[in-house]
């Protein structure tokens, strides 16, 4: 009786704890659906269009002034690390633009959402306010 008594006892307790280990992407803090507009970038307003849509799993995309863009998550919530970042490769006037939002979105290490606001930043103070629409 007393072994029944621990596998049950055993058997509730690591189904108790499988539902501390959810998911902790940043899809299920909020980033899930809806597409994010970055504004700013280091306070400053950014004048090309750039986007930014947390897939499933781990995957990212978005558009940039002059392409688009595609990578992987490999950091959970609050934490944020791009992986095998791919773009397409069109040229146009915001191409330099273009250059400083990729290079600021690759060096950020930290994301925050709270409701429609997003901020991803770095150690060294660097900042990207997107916003979303949903």
């Amino acid at each position: 009786m007393k072994t029944k008594t621990f596998s049950i006892l055993s058997i509730t307790a690591l189904l108790g704890l499988s539902g501390c280990f959810g998911d902790e992407t940043l899809r299920a803090y909020g980033g899930l659906g809806s597409q994010w507009h970055l504004q700013e970038l280091d306070g400053a307003a950014v004048s090309g269009a750039t986007t930014i849509t947390f897939g499933r799993g781990n995957d990212v995309s978005g558009s940039l002034p002059c392409n688009r863009f595609t990578a992987r998550l490999s950091s959970p919530y609050p934490w944020f690390e791009l992986e095998q970042l791919a773009t397409t490769r069109r040229v146009c006037p915001a191409l330099a633009e273009e250059i400083t939002i990729l290079d600021a979105l690759q060096s950020m290490q930290i994301v925050e959402i709270k409701g429609r606001i997003m901020i991803l930043s770095n150690e060294a103070g660097r900042e990207m306010l997107f916003t979303s629409a949903e």
